[in-house]
């Protein structure tokens, strides 16, 4: 199975020079978690509810004047959208991430996340490893 195959493929965008409080607002309208940051029309990150809870609530950063850019992952990691579920999987867990970029020629094609390869049949017990690794304390940056 490919993740072309379960990815979610409808993904909005925002701009890495917009607020926080704007990234959140998007994410309650549309129900989800992550949002992939563009500047000049590249991915430059991917900012997540968790982002905005531990780089800026928690730091009781102003949402309104906070931009995504402060807080977002930059690099996201990205795979094509060909590649095998089974690699989505594997990376989720090596790299402790629960969403995935999917890219094509540089053009993002949808999104992968923990989630999406739970309701798949993907092996539970794959998925049971992977959510292990992912759940996996890692140490904090100094």
């Amino acid at each position: 199975m490919k993740i072309n195959d379960i990815m979610t493929k409808e993904v909005v965008k925002i701009n890495s020079n917009e607020s926080i409080n704007k990234a959140a607002k998007m994410m309650k309208e549309h129900d989800i978690g992550a949002v992939p940051v563009y500047d000049n029309d590249k991915v430059i990150g991917i900012i997540t509810d968790r982002d905005i809870v531990v780089r800026a609530i928690a730091d009781e950063k102003n949402s309104q004047s906070t931009t995504i850019r402060e807080v977002m992952t930059s690099n996201p990691v990205c795979l094509n959208s060909d590649e095998a579920v089974t690699e989505a999987a594997r990376v989720m867990s090596e790299r402790q991430i629960r969403r995935i970029i999917v890219k094509d020629n540089e053009e993002v094609k949808g999104i992968v996340s923990l989630g999406d390869l739970a309701v798949e049949k993907i092996p539970k017990e794959e998925i049971g490893e992977t959510l292990k690794e992912i759940s996996i304390p890692c140490s904090p940056s100094l």
